[in-house]
């Protein structure tokens, strides 16, 4: 499990099961394309790097993000749009698992993985692997899709060069962040776990 950063809290991107580092990989793969939920004309857009095994994602998803999406997604003050950023292997295959889903159904997938990280993630003595077979089939993914999305090398590919991407970009070193965009706010960078009030405070900022 990856160490964490103090303050806020977030995961760093270190961790014991480190992933090799991405070698080129075609561009254009549709499984990479925008994940996303709001309107595309809201005046904020915030995107958030994640990974399925960060604590601090989990808890953000699962305390915060119900009324974020009330209160300003469904209101159209926000678009949100969520980028993978595995801190382990584990992370990269449930990513490359809920990438192999319908667009529509990526983002309730990734919330129920979270909301059941120390059910299929973290629990002892489970194959993590299985457990998340078993997420996956309940999202109607069928057992031949979600084989092949596990042994995908060229999604995997174009995950890790994404989170390499956002590194580089953004200086995204932890899970989770937030980039920030509005008429106020050009690429702010927050980090951690936060609040709805924090969280609503950074969107009003930036509009």
């Amino acid at each position: 499990m990856a160490a964490l950063a103090g303050g806020i809290g977030a995961a760093r991107a270190q961790t014991p099961a480190p992933i090799p580092a991405p070698t080129p990989a075609p561009s254009g793969d549709p499984r990479m394309a925008d994940r996303a939920i709001g309107s595309a004309t809201a005046p904020v857009r915030v995107d958030e790097y994640f990974s399925l095994t960060c604590p601090h994602c989990a808890a953000f998803h699962r305390q915060t993000m119900p009324q974020v999406r009330k209160e300003l997604i469904d209101t159209g003050k926000l678009r949100m749009v969520f980028h993978d950023f595995p801190l382990d292997q584990v992370a990269l295959t449930a990513a490359c698992v809920a990438r192999s889903l319908p667009a529509d159904r990526y983002e309730p997938f990734v919330a129920a993985l979270l909301a059941s990280q120390d059910r299929w993630a973290f629990a002892r003595g489970v194959n993590s692997t299985e457990e998340l077979w078993k997420m996956a089939a309940l999202a109607g993914l069928s057992r031949a899709t979600f084989d092949a999305a596990i042994a995908d090398e060229k999604l995997k590919t174009e995950i890790l060069q994404a989170q390499d991407a956002a590194q580089k970009t953004y200086q995204v070193d932890s899970t989770p962040t937030f980039i920030i965009n509005g008429p106020n706010a050009k690429n702010r960078k927050e980090a951690g776990d936060r609040s709805f009030q924090d969280f609503a405070g950074l969107v009003a900022q930036a509009g």
